[in-house]
């Protein structure tokens, strides 16, 4: 019998001993639904209601990485809150907005769907936001994913964390970089700045001035 523990604050309420049938039914449920977003590890099931200050935040973000992205010349697919999974992993993820780059990019576009389990590359890319809880319990999901890149957002600071494997069977863990690997040389603090720009200025101006320093970082890179 399927145990919950539920966090009002967070809108988030997690489920244990849940099969994964049950997982993959109520994703069929409403597949077209934007939330709650459902995180799945062996059994325990996640359900998340984001708020609108997340809300806010994550349009924030992917906006960054498309202006950016484009005034740098660098290939972008974004996958918003897609779902992932892998039966065989038994574990899945909708993450509040994610991105394929260059190759994989290439290696998505056009399709309808995203199948994991028939060869399809997980995102390059995923953005969490968690003002008041870590998603330190979700890294796991995205490393046996195989996500490369994390960026993290408490509400306040903007981290990225990158997968390190020491080979390719190798199951990897996320450490800490100063910058994004997709979109270097642009530092966690420039990045950090720009977020909370993002959130008090008005979107053409500080779309101007996005556009403006990923240019000059092409310029000097």
């Amino acid at each position: 019998m399927a145990e919950a523990l539920k966090s009002p604050s967070e809108g988030r309420v997690t489920l244990r001993n849940v099969s994964w049938e049950t997982y993959e039914r109520l994703l069929e449920e409403d597949p077209g639904r934007s939330a709650p977003r459902f995180f799945y590890d062996r059994g325990v099931l996640e359900i998340v209601s984001p708020s609108f200050e997340h809300e806010q935040i994550v349009g924030v973000i992917a906006s960054l990485i498309e202006e950016m992205a484009v005034e740098m010349e660098i290939d972008v697919v974004g996958a918003g809150s897609t779902t992932f999974n892998r039966e065989d992993l038994l574990r899945g993820f909708e993450p509040d907005v994610s991105f394929y780059f260059s190759e994989n990019a290439s290696r998505v576009r056009g399709k309808r769907r995203i199948d994991l389990d028939a060869g399809d590359p997980p995102p390059d890319l995923v953005v969490e936001v968690d003002i008041t809880s870590p998603s330190a319990s979700k890294l796991p999901i995205y490393a046996h994913l195989g996500v490369a890149e994390v960026w993290r957002h408490d509400g306040a600071r903007l981290t990225i964390l990158g997968l390190v494997r020491q080979d390719a069977e190798e199951e990897g863990y996320y450490a800490e970089i100063p910058e994004s690997s997709f979109l270097a040389p642009a530092s966690v603090e420039s990045l950090t700045r720009f977020v909370e720009e993002g959130l008090t200025s008005g979107r053409p101006a500080w779309t101007r001035r996005v556009r403006e320093w990923a240019r000059e970082l092409r310029r000097n890179h």
